[in-house]
């Protein structure tokens, strides 16, 4: 099957151009795609994951990926979705982004002996000469029709308005496509739906200079059930870098899906079959939970490795209770079969010592330290709101002091916001 039909059935594709044509392009093995990645942190986010597993799948069925790391263009901003001009970065922020990038792209996609790229656009466009960037590629741009375009609307209509800098934005990202199609003979770009606009200009660019047809694919915006963005929850972005995202809080997330999202999820997000995909939509309680452990088993292991996922597991088994996962259950995984384990070694913990709990220490404050609340008051909100836990036994006072009296057996508390979201203080 080839990677069209793989994306479509799979759910990631909302719209393209030239469907035969493109469909062509792609019949045999070794056609190039790219798509680019903002390097305005050293981390991309699951919101990412959409394009990142598009890649792969290229990839898997013989095609070579292309990442592009907007060097040039980060030092822009794309306004594409955004009510507001984004903060300038400098070329070393870019910089140190471009290595934390390439190491959470590489979880996916293999970049060895060429069989991906991971490209920077500020190798052509940061020594562009204004003028001749203006005669050559300028020209060929309506004013008129750019305006009309999605990325661009959203900010006319703002209170802030669009930037100058920020209107050349279609320009580079078309002048990146026309570059691609020149040096790397890439004529697919794919991105989100808010790049149409970005992309279609691109192929019109590459037809005209170069005499060339160019393809484009675009993905749908991925929300929940409930209608959020992918990847936001209430703490903030769920980060593919295990130092801003813990390997559990990650596995966490995923287990979290709710229960109308599992099987479209495991389509995008996973490599699993299709065919075992389907059976999920069938499933209702504990055998539904089990799919979600699947599904966060199989998405870790995509994003942190399989020891790191098997320790996820095994410590949401602690937490949660043991799972016994069939194996007549998207048997393709490799998640554990017959009785989990129950090991915690991955559950978030800060360690203190014995001294700093003699006089005890205000529950609010351990809330906040752990990061379980983002602040000491989001801390006593949610103790007054009746969903902080120490030792699984509900807490009514912010002021409460936790000392050596509330350690376990093992030297340990155990404080919980909410339903799921553990933390352990261990003393040595």
């Amino acid at each position: 099957m080839g990677v069209i039909e793989i994306l479509k059935e799979r759910g990631f594709i909302e719209n393209m151009t030239h469907e035969d044509e493109l469909f062509e392009y792609l019949k045999d093995e070794g056609a190039s795609g790219y798509i680019g990645f903002d390097p305005t942190a050293s981390s991309l986010h699951v919101g990412s994951l959409v394009p990142i597993m598009a890649l792969a799948h290229m990839q898997k069925t013989g095609h070579r990926p292309i990442a592009l790391v907007g060097g040039g263009t980060g030092l822009i901003g794309d306004p594409s979705g955004k009510t507001e001009m984004r903060q300038f970065i400098t070329h070393e922020d870019v910089e140190n982004n471009k290595t934390g990038i390439k190491n959470q792209l590489s979880r996916f996609i293999d970049f060895n002996d060429g069989k991906a790229c991971l490209i920077d656009n500020a190798e052509w466009l940061t020594s562009l000469k204004y003028i001749d960037f203006l005669r050559d590629i300028g020209r060929y741009f309506s004013v008129n029709r750019m305006i009309k375009a999605e990325s661009y609307k959203l900010r006319l209509d703002s209170e802030e308005g669009l930037s100058f800098i920020e209107f050349n934005y279609m320009l580079l990202q078309a002048y990146d496509f026309m570059k691609l199609a020149e040096t790397h003979n890439c004529l697919l770009q794919m991105g989100g739906s808010d790049q149409w606009g970005n992309i279609v200009a691109g192929i019109d660019l590459i037809r005209r200079k170069q005499q060339k047809s160019a393809f484009g694919i675009t993905f749908p915006l991925i929300t929940t059930s409930s209608g959020a963005k992918m990847g936001k929850t209430a703490s903030g972005a769920v980060w593919l870098d295990a130092d801003r995202t813990s390997p559990y809080d990650y596995y966490q997330f995923w287990v979290n899906a709710d229960d109308a999202d599992v099987e479209k999820f495991l389509s995008l997000f996973t490599f699993l079959p299709l065919n075992e995909i389907k059976y999920v939509g069938n499933l209702d309680g504990s055998e539904l939970n089990n799919a979600k452990a699947v599904l966060a088993f199989e998405t870790t292991c995509l994003a942190h490795g399989n020891e790191e996922a098997l320790k996820a597991f095994h410590a949401a088994a602690s937490m949660f209770g043991k799972k016994t996962i069939s194996e007549d259950l998207l048997p393709s995984s490799s998640i554990p079969r017959g009785q989990s384990e129950t090991k915690d070694e991955s559950v978030p913990y800060l360690d203190l010592d014995l001294d700093s709990l003699k006089e005890g220490i205000p529950v609010f404050k351990l809330f906040s330290m752990t990061g379980l609340t983002k602040s000491g008051s989001a801390a006593r909100k949610l103790i007054e709101q009746g969903g902080a836990y120490v030792n699984n036994d509900r807490i009514s006072s912010g002021d409460l002091m936790i000392n050596a009296r509330n350690l376990d057996e093992n030297g340990e508390i155990l404080l919980r916001a909410g339903k799921k979201r553990y933390y352990k203080i261990r003393v040595q």
